[in-house]
């Protein structure tokens, strides 16, 4: 048993902080304008119900089909307790990390329990999602909020029906709770009285020292961004610079978070000049921000500054998500102006076809869009935090659930990994730069559509682009789901491969060759239905990297002499990874 002494005093200071926390939050109560129901999720549940009452008997054929199962499970149950054996009713997927306990199937109890409980999930998923007559964008959010529901509800996320937690509470006589309290109120003290989950050790990483670590230096800056220029590891060099430009709703070392996991050290070792753009972390000074701003201050400049470092005007160029939105923007806009220094163009993960644009689209509505832009133009910004919150909201059992059980239940320290910090270091969004990336894509689809939008006073025709394009997707992907990225290929104009690798947004892109982790899927053709595509596609293993730089080399194989960072006509202001990168948004 714990020493009641030390309990004492845990629970005296578990007191005290409370105390602060919940005066703290009764303040903010007062000060703030509270919305009934912001995110519209009232409406759209009382529209479902009111389709489900006109069509009674579709709710009653799918109750009877669920009292059917659950007679079963009583039946399997009795039997299981009688010595007998007995199939499962119902079994979590493959993929459900929830219940891998060996209690889980071994003991009759939470075997029923598990099983209750995924039988009234498919229920209710089978009722919210069959309603004849629903508008499709409610359909979306009634579904997307019944699973979060769902997931809440799951008996893993609670003392009393997780075997793993009851013997971990029994093996420490109630340590493990007592500590998850205290990580707890940790937890809120940080976010200020709203529950910010600590998802790893943030004290084992630091940017620059043993993350994002590759030598280089920052060779130009402006008020929004940085441009790195990264030392050689060969002797020879591809004439033509690599440009990659990351999203600037996530932090660039993504692609250069270990040595052993890093595109940029990899892209690097083939003999790139690699150029990375790092994004500052905006506050309410670049609140007037627009895309087109962006594409400026961004990519434009960088080729300008890459053309003084290098003395090299032709480039291939990278963008990552957003930042790959930004680069079919841009070289739309170029084709317009008569502009061909970017050569080759690669699309990570990118949408340019907003049509289909997954879960993210529950968040997109006229309710939800103009309580957003209250919010920043309050502000001047989106708070990161709020970014993330909706990142994590689409895998809720992966990102919320299962650190709520290993922090507050199992009373665990969050393990140290270099992925979610990064994932944690959010970043801010310019309100002006925000509201049209919303509005004018994700609810207008306008990019799709030739002239649908203007930048700089330039109409948006992204026919026009005719440089060779490398398309990377991600199976897995319910960020950019790769359907709609696949999309983009039927929009460009010129020669175009489109690559679908395993796993998701992030795992999918940062994949290197020596792990092999993941495989891929390649075709030549480009019929205009992704399914079509899939089809005709093979698998193949291993990482996409080296399918990449043969694509790469098949444009120019033309080397120079390796270049150093301050070579050129510009001279280095700090070594990598910048300070841009190490500003944070709380």
């Amino acid at each position: 048993m714990p020493d009641p002494s030390v309990v004492g005093r845990s629970m005296a200071d578990v007191a005290e902080r409370s105390q602060r926390l919940v005066g703290e939050w009764l303040k903010r109560q007062a000060q703030q304008d509270h919305t009934a129901d912001p995110l519209n999720i009232g409406r759209a549940f009382l529209e479902m119900t009111a389709r489900l009452m006109a069509n009674p008997g579709r709710l009653m054929q799918a109750q009877l089909g669920f009292w059917q199962d659950y007679v079963t499970l009583w039946q399997n149950t009795t039997r299981r307790i009688m010595g007998m054996d007995s199939a499962p009713v119902i079994d979590p997927g493959a993929s459900d990390k929830r219940f891998r306990d060996d209690a889980w199937k071994e003991n009759e109890v939470f075997d029923f329990i598990k099983q209750s409980y995924l039988l009234s999930a498919r229920f209710v998923q089978d009722v919210v999602t069959q309603v004849d007559g629903l508008n499709p964008k409610t359909a979306q959010k009634v579904d997307f909020y019944a699973r979060q529901f769902i997931d809440a509800m799951s008996p893993s996320n609670f003392l009393l029906t997780n075997p793993e937690v009851l013997r971990r509470t029994a093996e420490t006589g109630g340590e493990n709770l007592l500590k998850g309290l205290n990580n707890l109120l940790g937890d809120l003290e940080r976010g200020k009285g709203k529950l910010s989950i600590k998802m790893t050790d943030t004290d084992a990483f630091k940017v620059g020292d043993n993350i994002g670590v590759s030598p280089g230096k920052v060779i130009y800056q402006n008020e929004l961004m940085q441009l790195i220029q990264y030392t050689p590891s060969t002797d020879k060099v591809l004439r033509r610079p690599l440009l990659i430009a990351p999203p600037w709703i996530n932090k660039f070392y993504i692609l250069d978070l270990r040595p052993r996991n890093s595109f940029v050290r990899w892209a690097v070792a083939q003999g790139h000049s690699v150029f990375m753009i790092s994004w500052v972390n905006p506050d309410e000074r670049l609140a007037e921000k627009g895309f087109e701003d962006y594409m400026k201050q961004g990519y434009l400049a960088a080729l300008d500054a890459i053309e003084a470092a290098t003395g090299e005007r032709e480039v291939n160029a990278i963008g990552y998500c957003l930042g790959g939105t930004l680069l079919a923007s841009t070289l739309a806009y170029m084709a317009d102006k008569g502009d061909d220094r970017i050569k080759t163009a690669t699309f990570f993960v990118t949408m340019m076809d907003f049509q289909e644009a997954g879960e993210l689209g529950v968040f997109i509505d006229e309710e939800q869009l103009q309580a957003l832009e209250d919010k920043m133009n309050k502000r001047g910004y989106l708070e990161g935090s709020e970014m993330a919150k909706t990142f994590n909201m689409l895998r809720a059992n992966d990102l919320i659930w299962s650190f709520v059980v290993n922090n507050y239940l199992m009373g665990n320290d969050p393990f140290p990994f270099d992925l979610l910090y990064w994932n944690a270091d959010s970043t801010r969004m310019p309100a002006r730069m925000h509201s049209f990336y919303l509005r004018r894509m994700y609810q207008e689809n306008l990019l799709a559509r030739p002239n649908g939008i203007e930048l700089d006073g330039v109409p948006i025709d992204l026919g026009r682009i005719t440089q060779p394009a490398y398309f990377l997707s991600t199976r897995e992907d319910h960020i950019a789901p790769w359907r709609s990225t696949y999309r983009g290929t039927q929009l460009l104009g010129g020669s175009k491969r489109f690559v679908l690798a395993a796993s998701g947004h992030i795992a999918g892109v940062v994949n290197p060759p020596e792990g092999g982790k993941y495989g891929h899927w390649i075709s030549q053709d480009l019929p205009p239905e992704p399914e079509a595509w899939l089809h005709g596609a093979t698998e193949m293993a291993g990482s996409w990297w080296p399918d990449w730089q043969r694509w790469i080399l098949a444009s120019s194989k033309t080397q120079v002499a390796a270049r150093q960072p301050g070579d050129g006509k510009l001279k280095p202001i700090e070594d990598a990874p910048g300070s841009y990168v190490l500003v944070k948004a709380n």
